[in-house]
């Protein structure tokens, strides 16, 4: 689903729960490669509230946001919709990295080093032990 607006979807804790839980198998594949990131010290979120919109993961303290794209994404109103959340999230101090369904459960070792080379320039939290 992406970072999608509070109000025209109706998102709630539950809807968010629903989700995570309901995941699907790119966001299960993200979710794996973060979990790694995790163990060094950044923790990411799934299905994170941000103002009136829902991240797929968010690391607070990176201020990044990481979204997997599918083919909703895709059309004209797709993009527009797109565009007005991550001005929205890039006027807050967000970053914003998209991947694509595809990309993501077929290159995910380019996946992590994109995400790596990012959080490159934030600091680690303590890891986890």
């Amino acid at each position: 689903m992406g970072v999608s607006q509070h109000r025209s979807f109706g998102m709630t804790v539950e809807r968010a729960r629903e989700l995570r839980h309901n995941a699907t198998d790119p966001e299960r594949r993200l979710w794996a490669i973060l979990r790694v990131f995790s163990e060094r010290g950044y923790h990411f979120r799934r299905q994170q509230q941000i103002g009136p919109y829902y991240a797929d993961f968010a690391c607070m303290h990176a201020q990044l946001i990481i979204e997997a794209d599918g083919e909703t994404h895709t059309s004209a109103a797709g993009r527009d919709h797109d565009r007005v959340r991550d001005d929205y999230l890039h006027a807050r101090g967000f970053r914003v990295l998209r991947f694509w369904n595809n990309e993501i459960t077929e290159n995910a070792e380019g996946v992590f080093t994109i995400i790596e080379q990012t959080l490159a320039t934030v600091p680690a939290l303590t890891p986890h032990p």
